[in-house]
């Protein structure tokens, strides 16, 4: 490859060019909806219009209204929040104010509103998919426990659970 080339596709330090952070996150959204639609061969899950911003920011009727990441089956137990690629630590859970309590907050927030229980998937960058959620999962032994208000499981864990376990 030529120095001109290097160049171009590397940058001239050998910086990776910036990534578009919410095209990220809506590739990531696509992904989970797609594995969701796999698990539970169904096409009711895809990602929620504008991610749901737009349900946030504007009056909409209450049948149009959509909660969290992606929009799920009439009948699915979650509202389902998608984060990926932030930086969340392993000693974030010590500090109130990281995105660790952001996410979860905002998962909260929606699922109160659409009076269901609520799942936060985040996936760090070149990690596995972890799913946090406030109900421990008594099936799965795999797990961290955080402060007894929160847990953590690999997604590919949760996904194994029975289909009874998603649906009301």
């Amino acid at each position: 490859m030529s120095d001109l080339n290097k160049i171009l596709h590397k940058g001239e330090f050998g910086k990776k060019p910036r990534v578009n952070s919410k095209r990220k996150g809506a590739t990531f959204e696509r992904k989970i909806a797609q594995t969701l639609n796999e698990r539970f061969n169904t096409t009711d899950f895809s990602r929620t219009p504008g991610s749901g911003a737009f349900g946030s920011t504007h009056q909409l009727p209450q049948h149009l209204i959509v909660h969290g990441d992606l929009i799920t089956p009439e009948n699915f137990k979650y509202v389902i929040e998608c984060k990926n690629g932030y930086d969340v630590n392993l000693d974030d859970i010590f500090k109130l104010k990281s995105d660790f309590y952001k996410f979860i907050l905002q998962a909260k927030t929606d699922a109160a509103r659409a009076k269901r229980e609520w799942m936060v998937i985040y996936k760090k960058n070149r990690q596995q998919e972890l799913v946090i959620v406030e109900t421990p999962y008594r099936q799965l032994h795999n797990f961290l426990d955080v402060r007894g208000a929160y847990y953590i499981y690999l997604l590919k864990d949760v996904l194994s659970l029975p289909i009874e376990h998603w649906f009301n």
